[in-house]
């Protein structure tokens, strides 16, 4: 298998991560410098580089049909398939080489809005090779409250399942390489019926630690809530600026994060 290394964030905002923080040449410099650190304490596992788009975003306004998300246009979708392409590939040995083989995960954030109604949206994106999917159940407000105020859930069997049948059937339709779909949690409450995924063998499904803190509130986060439920694959959000907020001072290095059991497939940075 291999490991992806992602950015995370969205164009139009600073707050929301690394990746609409800085310029594309700066920030495509840092994912390279983090992609190398991963390549030095884990030879044996390829690195792939990643750039995690939020498409679909929570927010605190109502929008035209009373959802509170924001769908963004496609010309915003195609500038983060366009930053993707200029990342130079990486072989086996870690050596960049022409052509890209960086890949794009699109998140949604579905707030009062589903994933059912949001994922065909993004069809034509996901029938690309190179396109992935992430759903934040943090803003799957089922209970009608506003995002952001309450953290939200979303349902093993019924929503994650639907995001993973999806994926297959396009992966089946354009005969693709499998898919990967990241889920985002911290919280036991935020994934209900986890026991009851189903992977398949177009789609592989990633539980993504998504918390942040400090050391041993994020390790405690991994343990209780990743680790018993991994489901097939795991992956740690590291946080530049929330993970060192007072009194925490430095955020996790690669070699720490080795030493978990599972060890990490999908490394995000916001």
């Amino acid at each position: 298998f291999n490991r992806v290394v992602a950015y995370y964030g969205n164009l139009y905002s600073k707050k929301m991560g690394v990746l609409g923080e800085y310029d594309e040449e700066e920030m495509l410099a840092r994912l390279d410098t983090e992609v190398r650190k991963w390549e030095a304490v884990d030879p044996e596992t390829p690195v792939i580089p990643a750039l995690h788009y939020i498409a679909v975003v929570a927010q605190g306004t109502a929008g035209v049909d009373g959802k509170y998300r924001f769908r963004m246009g496609n010309a915003e979708i195609d500038k983060v398939l366009v930053m993707a392409e200029k990342i130079p590939a990486r072989n086996a040995e870690g050596i960049a080489n022409a052509g890209g083989n960086t890949i794009v995960f699109l998140d949604i954030q579905v707030a009062l809005s589903d994933i059912q109604t949001e994922l065909p949206h993004l069809k034509k994106y996901l029938e690309m090779p190179n396109v992935h999917l992430g759903i934040d159940p943090e803003f799957s407000m089922k209970t009608g409250a506003r995002p952001g105020k309450v953290v939200g859930t979303m349902d093993g069997e019924i929503d994650v399942n639907f995001a993973i049948n999806y994926l297959s059937q396009i992966v089946k339709e354009k005969n693709l390489t499998p898919k990967i779909l990241v889920v985002h949690r911290y919280t036991r409450g935020m994934l209900t019926n986890s026991a009851k995924i189903k992977p398949t063998p177009e789609v592989q499904v990633v539980i993504h630690m998504d918390g942040w803190g400090g050391k041993d509130k994020k390790i405690g986060t991994y343990k209780n809530f990743i680790y018993p439920e991994p489901v097939q694959f795991t992956g740690f959000k590291l946080f530049y600026k929330n993970d060192i907020k007072e009194p925490n001072t430095v955020i996790f290095e690669p070699s720490e994060l080795m030493k978990l059991n599972p060890r990490p497939s999908y490394i995000q940075y916001q």
